[in-house]
């Protein structure tokens, strides 16, 4: 990615007037570090400074130092990481193709697994994942890692491409069945509503969900993808959606929709963006998981959680 030559950063692109307010004029997209296979899960570890990720066909997770910007491995093998999130203790909660497994990583170092099976059959491929202020852990479960050996070990799908939650004591119930190949999943700031990204549609779309209680329900599309590739995202304070975003030259990037599910900016890259998180010691520096590179904006919006 070339240097910004000039402020405003021309990446940055304004669709609705009421997207101005979150660009900051004098701050562009910067290139963190690059020559990965496929960027995926970036999780901020506020009380560390340092981003982690997973290079899911490397079969590692790596990390970001923001105070050096050093970069190193953090976990290899990784059992092929996808998503990651941390969960309210802190902790690292990560999807694993390898193992088809949900798994957190304790204050030790060492792996508990939070769900692998579901009436008695492995699960496909977890993909993302969030934790709800119950603790319990909600996840996508596609069949990316199973289709071949790339991202993980080729196998048959024994079940749904389903939505589940895990409470806090490791019962697991499946919260959406109806949903083909579903992605990127993420609450809003009042945890009322639930976005699940459905990668199997065509278009693609964004299906909303009411939570209530442990359960969903009135699922309606909230975005029309069009020729876009919605992939991982995360909710600023305002309930903003800040999507990782593929489609080609004036899509690659994130694209960036209101609660309503308007459209109103745009961050374009040179490459397909998966996933993102918000980091900084004030949750307003958008870090950006985009196919071979890490990329960073900071921008007048701060996540909604620290995940």
């Amino acid at each position: 990615m070339e240097p910004i030559s000039r402020y405003p950063d021309p990446a940055i692109q304004v669709v609705d007037q009421s997207f101005t307010r979150y660009r900051i004029a004098n701050a562009g997209v910067e290139r963190l570090a690059t020559g990965f296979r496929w960027c995926e899960g970036p999780v901020w570890f506020g009380d560390g400074r340092y981003l982690l990720w997973s290079d899911i066909p490397n079969d590692r997770i790596m990390r970001w130092d923001e105070e050096t910007g050093a970069v190193s491995v953090f976990r290899k093998p990784s059992n092929y990481g996808n998503g990651n999130t941390r969960d309210r203790q802190g902790r690292l909660v990560t999807c694993q193709h390898g193992t088809r497994s949900v798994t957190r990583t304790e204050y030790d170092g060492t792996i508990t697994t939070i769900l692998d099976r579901f009436e008695g059959k492995p699960l496909n491929s977890p993909n993302d994942v969030v934790v709800k202020n119950d603790d319990s852990v909600w996840f996508t479960d596609p069949p990316y890692g199973v289709l071949s050996h790339y991202e993980g070990h080729k196998a048959a799908p024994e079940l749904p491409t389903n939505v589940y939650r895990v409470d806090r004591n490791g019962n697991a119930s499946v919260v959406a069945g109806d949903i083909p190949r579903p992605n990127g999943l993420a609450f809003s700031p009042d945890e009322r509503r639930l976005y699940v990204v459905v990668s199997g549609a065509m278009p693609r779309e964004i299906r909303a969900f009411d939570v209530v209680g442990d359960k969903l329900e009135k699922g309606r599309v909230l975005i029309d993808c069009g020729t876009g590739i919605p992939d991982g995202f995360r909710v600023d304070t305002e309930g903003n959606l800040w999507c990782g975003w593929g489609g080609g030259e004036g899509q690659d990037g994130v694209a960036v929709f209101n609660p309503d599910g308007a459209l109103i900016g745009r961050v374009l890259l040179p490459e397909r963006a998966a996933n993102l998180c918000f980091g900084g010691a004030k949750r307003n520096r958008l870090l950006i998981a985009a196919s071979r590179s890490i990329y960073a904006l900071y921008v007048n919006a701060q996540g909604a959680t620290l995940s």
